[in-house]
């Protein structure tokens, strides 16, 4: 008895796989007629474009006459590295993987605070992360959002009042 083996003809859908990532014709879907950038330092000017930065002391300034709500959007972990703002100054954590979700108003996820005429000076360790969640929260509708220029490092390089440790997301 002979058996005979015949390989299987390669697979349609493998090859359009591999083509749709190797060549560059645009596909009709959302996004390709997004803004594209020469790299991110590009992405992070364009998103700085649309933002009235402040400096840590103007931002301490706001925060202890109650007019803007401080948002630290670092990971626990560096927060715990780091420190943080004092308590006293009611720093609101939201760490950065969820800030959309918890300040926009119209989400069922996002937090009592939320609303879109709310003052929200965003706080990243070096003010990298923070232009870019800023312009993202612009975008939304949150109009009066900014970030800290130079981020907690220029907090806490101006003397001004920090905590050890992390607080809990949300607090």
């Amino acid at each position: 008895m002979t058996i005979a083996y015949a390989r299987p003809a390669p697979s349609r859908s493998l090859y359009l796989e591999t083509e749709m990532f190797s060549t560059k014709r645009p596909r009709p879907s959302r996004g390709w007629d997004a803004p594209a950038f020469n790299g991110v330092d590009d992405l992070l000017d364009d998103s700085r474009s649309r933002l009235e930065r402040v400096s840590a002391r103007a931002a301490y300034q706001e925060v202890l006459f109650g007019r803007a709500t401080l948002v630290d959007i670092r990971p626990q972990r560096q927060r715990e590295q780091e420190g943080e703002v004092h308590p006293e100054l009611a720093p609101i954590v939201i760490e950065r993987n969820v800030l959309e979700w918890r300040l926009d108003p119209r989400h069922p996820s996002s937090l009592p605070i939320a609303n879109l005429g709310l003052r929200v000076i965003l706080l990243c360790q070096e003010g990298y992360t923070s232009s870019l969640a800023a312009d993202v929260l612009l975008r939304l509708g949150i109009h009066r959002c900014t970030d800290i220029i130079g981020g907690f490092a220029a907090w806490r390089g101006s003397g001004l009042p920090c905590h050890e440790g992390a607080s809990e997301p949300g607090h």
